[in-house]
């Protein structure tokens, strides 16, 4: 809720990482008044978009945690969502001179589009680079107190050097991302197999691949992308999907086009078998058909980042349901065990940011969300930081809890798996308005970008293979899209960017 009687409060903010939402965590904190520090442990932002050619090639799979690399990205991603619906609200991605000006941008267009972000603005002053985050706890006094260290590279290794730093925030957002830690499938048989694996985190070139036979486990965007750019080398390429469902008539067209080298299977359930690697798959539709496939020597399991069937409810204290936006307030980086004795890393954010903490705080724990970036980040950025200025209030805590019940009931009654609790992509555009107007007053999507959005993600289910470039507008597109290129040619043009205050 607004609090217009209250002063506004300029606060101490760190934020850890400086990748797209801690970006525009930044921007927004910043806009509002508050004194921000950025600690990223790379040698430049971008987070997922600071291409890494390297890979630990000691663990291909990403087994270990935290991995030593970073970076998920491959060479040759370009995104599937169009330039125009995915800049910043108040820095348009507006092509560049000299630069990738496609509809649909490689990747390293991305990482200096966020560059330019931050020069646009000044966020570079506040950023500390090469700094790695080691503690996050709350002191007696409710604030939060960040160790850090300054890293420096020697080949592969990234060693401490010099003293640690110890600091005091009055708040501190952790925007380090879920997207580099591998998630695995589980393959019987998968930790026996003599073949060589690897997961897509650790995936850059298709060299590699050459003259090889390699089973790409998981029909995602990432999975079909990198199984047709294989293609290219590979003796042959086999596509697992979870089922036929997964087989859009996209990727129908390019399976009868490629078909001498790249197929596709439905597995529901997958083993690994035999001494020279041959997979076996064990079908869900009603008769067991195993067909094998022989010679493979690489198995690429592509079952996603970060995210893990775990029960929907915490083990303790409430969720933040996605109606209640997501990071607020003193954020901490905390650790728990779990039932099974491992140690995980958990997000807690204090309920009380004016100074009346109660004797022992009380606490609700932070969910991952898979949102489409970067309209969500800023939308819960500027609430964050609307928050912390005491602008908005946190609902009470039983609200919040039954707000939690009532929705994971509801998912729970649509069937809806575990894993996808916290999806927000399949939820209709007008949420993400209505959670933006509601709670920070953040500006509505324009019509056209959603048309533009939709047909570019049917295009994409039509036709995999030249959606990116191969494209043909409506006319309300068209005119939307003309008048954002003029509207951005001028503030391109503008000599210097103000922060102005959040409504």
């Amino acid at each position: 809720m607004v609090c217009d009687s209250k002063p506004l409060q300029s606060k101490k903010v760190c934020v850890v990482g400086a990748g797209m939402g801690g970006l525009a965590v930044a921007y927004e904190l910043r806009r509002e008044g508050h004194d921000v520090t950025v600690l990223e442990q790379s040698g430049n932002i971008g987070g997922q978009w600071l291409y890494d050619p390297r890979s630990d090639t000691a663990d291909l799979l990403g087994a270990a945690a935290p991995v030593r690399v970073h970076s998920s990205i491959y060479a040759s991603l370009r995104l599937i969502s169009p330039r125009q619906t995915t800049g910043f609200t108040d820095f348009p991605f507006s092509p560049r001179n000299g630069r990738d000006n496609r509809r649909f941008r490689g990747n390293r267009e991305v990482h200096l589009y966020l560059k330019d972000f931050c020069d646009a603005f000044g966020l570079m002053e506040a950023v500390r680079l090469d700094t790695r985050v080691l503690r996050a706890a709350m002191t007696p006094t409710h604030q939060w107190a960040v160790r850090s260290v300054a890293l420096k590279e020697y080949d592969t290794d990234e060693k401490m050097s010099g003293a640690f730093v110890d600091e005091v925030f009055d708040a501190a957002v952790v925007a380090t991302g879920h997207y580099s830690q591998p998630r695995l499938p589980s393959i019987e048989g998968m930790e026996v197999w003599g073949g060589r694996q690897m997961h897509s985190h650790s995936y850059r070139v298709p060299e590699a691949f050459r003259g090889e036979v390699v089973v790409v486990v998981g029909c995602g965007e990432s999975g079909k992308d990198i199984a047709m750019e294989i293609r290219g080398v590979a003796k042959e390429v086999y596509l697992v999907a979870k089922s036929m469902e997964e087989v859009t008539p996209g990727l129908s067209k390019v399976l009868a086009k490629h078909g001498a080298n790249l197929a596709s299977t439905a597995s529901g359930r997958s083993s690994v078998r035999g001494q020279f690697g041959g997979v076996r798959r064990r079908l869900q539709r009603g008769r067991r058909h195993r067909r094998p496939l022989h010679g493979v020597q690489l198995l690429v399991p592509f079952a996603g980042h970060g995210r893990s069937d775990h029960h929907r409810r915490p083990p303790r204290g409430p969720a933040v349901r996605a109606r209640v936006p997501a990071v607020a307030g003193s954020v901490a980086l905390l650790r728990r065990r779990t039932q099974e004795g491992e140690t995980s890393q958990l997000l807690t954010l204090q309920y009380t940011l004016d100074g009346s903490f109660p004797t022992k705080p009380k606490q609700v724990h932070l969910l991952n969300l898979q949102v489409f970036a970067p309209r969500f980040f800023e939308t819960q950025a500027r609430w964050v930081a609307q928050v912390l200025s005491s602008k908005r209030t946190l609902p009470t805590e039983e609200e919040m809890l039954r707000s939690v019940e009532e929705y994971y009931h509801a998912r729970e009654i649509a069937g809806v798996p575990k894993k996808y609790t916290h999806e927000l992509g399949s939820l209709d555009r007008t949420h993400m308005d209505e959670f933006g107007d509601k709670y920070c007053g953040f500006p509505r999507v324009e019509r056209w970008k959603c048309e533009l959005l939709g047909s570019s993600v049917q295009n994409m289910m039509d036709n995999l293979e030249t959606f990116r470039d191969d494209y043909h507008d409506s006319d309300s597109i068209r005119d939307g899209v003309l008048e954002w290129d003029l509207s951005a040619q001028h503030q391109a043009a503008a000599p210097t960017r103000t922060l102005h205050p959040s409504p």
